[in-house]
């Protein structure tokens, strides 16, 4: 129970990963803030902390908007008198934004801006005052491995923001002992819709392995990473991304084959079935 005693501010905290988040900072003894806009997939999410045992709350928020962020932070205060740990989950993917082919391109960055980098801002912005009060306090961001990829476009740059944005906290922080931190996820399985549009018309096959284990990651996986992040046991580490995603960022696809073909010979010189090369 690392957490008990604790309240924890998870945006987007009712879909996917952050619902994930939210779960396990539930199951390890903390009271859960979720804010986000879709109040029905919210109150799904209030069920299974409660199932928990977990004092959890819902505001209905948009994380792009100043003073929807400035209320929401307040009406956090009047409920839970405090805040320990904020994680900074909720954004815009490239799916599911909103941009059509006419869309000019001020609004395109508008649209990615506000709800990947502007929402951490305001959210870290506007908890500052709660979280330099206490010890032990920390802000976890939830970037993306889109920032290594220039395919990803408007995305991966407002989530190269976010990482930038926080190492700057980091620093600005330390003083108030305020630990701040990013986590890079790679392709993780949120739902079997998603999953489906990113495979295409493969037939729910993947063209090529989307990690290195060949499979994705699960929001508990990165939920883990997030509660680490957060906790004690983390306590000397500050202003760093930590990439999840299987390896998928290292992978060279081109040298697959070779790879297949000579096995663990490059590094280890075995073989299959234990026994050494000829």
């Amino acid at each position: 129970m690392r957490f008990a005693n604790k309240t924890v501010l998870v945006t987007g905290g009712n879909f996917g990963i952050g619902r994930g988040i939210a779960l396990k900072f539930a199951a390890e003894g903390a009271a859960v803030a979720i804010a986000a806009r879709n109040e029905e997939r919210a109150r799904k999410v209030l069920d299974e902390l409660g199932e928990l045992g977990c004092e959890g709350a819902f505001f209905r928020t948009d994380v792009a908007d100043e003073k929807s962020v400035s209320a929401m932070i307040a009406a956090l205060i009047e409920r839970f008198a405090r805040l320990d740990i904020v994680v900074n989950n909720a954004g815009c993917g490239s799916q599911h934004c909103g941009i059509e082919r006419d869309t000019p391109p001020a609004k395109r960055w508008e649209i990615f801006r506000a709800a990947n980098l502007d929402s951490n801002y305001y959210v870290t912005a506007h908890a500052l005052p709660h979280l330099i009060e206490g010890s032990g306090k920390a802000i976890v961001n939830i970037s993306s491995t889109a920032t290594f990829h220039g395919n990803w476009g408007l995305y991966g740059v407002a989530k190269a923001g976010v990482d930038g944005m926080t190492r700057s906290f980091a620093a600005e922080l330390a003083p108030y002992g305020i630990r701040v931190n990013a986590i890079s996820p790679g392709w993780i399985e949120t739902s079997p819709e998603e999953t489906a549009a990113a495979q295409g018309d493969s037939g729910g096959a993947w063209a090529l392995p989307p990690s290195l284990l060949n499979r994705m990651g699960t929001a508990q996986e990165i939920a883990n990473v997030a509660a680490f992040l957060a906790s004690d046991e983390a306590s000397f580490i500050t202003g760093q991304t930590l990439v999840v995603d299987g390896g998928l960022t290292i992978i060279d696809y081109p040298s697959r084959p070779s790879l297949d073909l000579v096995g663990h010979r490059v590094f280890s010189h075995s073989a299959a079935g234990g026994e050494a090369d000829a």
